[in-house]
């Protein structure tokens, strides 16, 4: 306690300088700017009368020679309209985010429709696989079976043509001396044609492979074959010759149409399911990303956002990758989608992207993305503060938080 007189007369008498607040006899006083029409504030009673303007009301400098203007309600008027601006910023970016919540409700429902209906396709073709699966392993061993009888039905015709072979050949060996000879062909072949016309030495020459006599075996491969086919000669008072071995049947070509068109469905079966499976799994990822209280940040999976600085352009995607473009073409991955890594009144303020492309010096690239609030989403700025590390100023209103506004603006302003 000092007497009033006290106060102000250049003398320090509190050790707190709080007796002389209007003069700069203490070293720790402090004078109090009042600087109506702006912001009010303390400044060193050092300051005070010293020639210098401090306070915008010019009050510090009421006993000197400083001729100073108050410039606090041009002060003023700046930081309200400035103030005024980032409010009107941040009631749009507010409505601008309400609209990106509700879409992004509606989005996140949409999205697990989605996957429910990409589960039940998953599922419907799990049975028509396992169907298809039974399918073809019937139409293998119907295939199989059918091979397997025409094999049986070749067998048997290369025993019956075996013996018939042999009966034609006796036939036509006359003295049985194991072979046929070019007057045996001219006594027992003549032309289909013509019966009753005798062939000559020379066309009974040609029907043994122009041989003079033939053994079984050349017998085969040469007139068999001519009599088998009965288009120009035949052998006397003898009918039906039979054809060569068994050609494929028609069940056997029917079984194996069956077999083709059973392995090609189930091939477009298996394609379609693990189509779904891949459509399943790349929801699945894409949900578990976590999105924000609401799933606000939703939308912008699936977005890209470029900014050129300088010679290189800037590429981010959110929850996807940052990458670095030059001029010439070359890119350069700066990080893989990491996490959020905001302060916990606000984790959604910061992205982490990590383990880009190594740099040269050791380590991997990556980059930092903060959120500010905005009326419209852009990515503003990139710096590079330390080799390899990347900073970036994403603007977006689904960043903007109505605490901002409890800030506010001084009543005094």
């Amino acid at each position: 306690m000092i007497p009033f007189e006290q106060v102000n007369d250049d003398y320090c008498d509190c050790a707190d300088g709080s007796d002389e607040p209007g003069t700069s006899a203490c070293p720790r006083g402090r004078f109090y700017c009042t600087n109506l029409g702006f912001r009010p504030h303390y400044i060193p009673s050092s300051r005070v009368n010293d020639g210098i303007c401090d306070c915008c009301d010019a009050s510090d400098e009421y006993n000197s020679h400083a001729r100073c203007q108050n410039t606090c309600w041009n002060l003023g008027q700046k930081e309200r309209a400035y103030v005024e601006g980032q409010m009107k910023t941040l009631d749009e970016g507010l409505r601008l985010k309400q609209q990106l919540i509700e879409e992004g409700v509606l989005l996140w429902r949409e999205k697990q429709a989605q996957l429910r209906e990409l589960q039940q396709a998953a599922e419907d073709l799990q049975i028509k696989l396992e169907e298809r699966r039974w399918r073809k392993n019937e139409a293998n061993r119907l295939k199989e079976q059918a091979f397997k009888a025409q094999q049986e039905a070749r067998d048997r015709a290369l025993r019956h043509q075996n013996n018939t072979i042999t009966s034609l050949f006796q036939l036509l060996d006359s003295n049985k001396d194991g072979s046929i000879s070019v007057n045996e062909v001219k006594a027992k072949v003549v032309l289909v044609h013509d019966e009753q016309q005798l062939l000559s030495e020379d066309e009974a020459m040609a029907l043994l492979g122009g041989n003079h006599q033939i053994d079984l075996t050349k017998f085969q491969y040469t007139l068999w074959d001519i009599l088998t086919r009965g288009d120009s000669v035949k052998i006397k008072d003898v009918h039906d010759v039979p054809d060569g071995l068994v050609s494929e049947g028609p069940h056997v070509k029917a079984a194996d149409r069956a077999a083709e068109w059973e392995a090609s469905s189930l091939k477009k079966v298996e394609e379609a399911y693990e189509t779904v499976n891949m459509e399943i799994s790349d929801l699945q990822k894409k949900l578990a990303v976590d999105y924000g209280t609401d799933w606000e940040f939703l939308f912008l999976n699936g977005q890209c956002y470029k900014l050129k600085v300088y010679e290189y352009v800037y590429t981010l995607c959110p929850f996807n990758q940052v990458t670095q473009k030059s001029t010439s073409g070359t890119e350069v991955s700066l990080g893989i989608w990491g996490m959020w890594a905001g302060p916990p009144k606000n984790q959604y303020n910061q992205m982490v992207y990590e383990n880009g492309e190594p740099c040269w010096q050791g380590g991997s690239r990556s980059t930092t993305v903060t959120l500010t609030c905005g009326t419209e989403t852009a990515l503003r700025s990139v710096k590079e503060p330390s080799k390899c590390q990347y900073i970036m100023d994403f603007q977006t209103p689904v960043a903007c938080q109505p605490v901002l506004k409890q800030r506010g603006v001084h009543s005094e302003l």
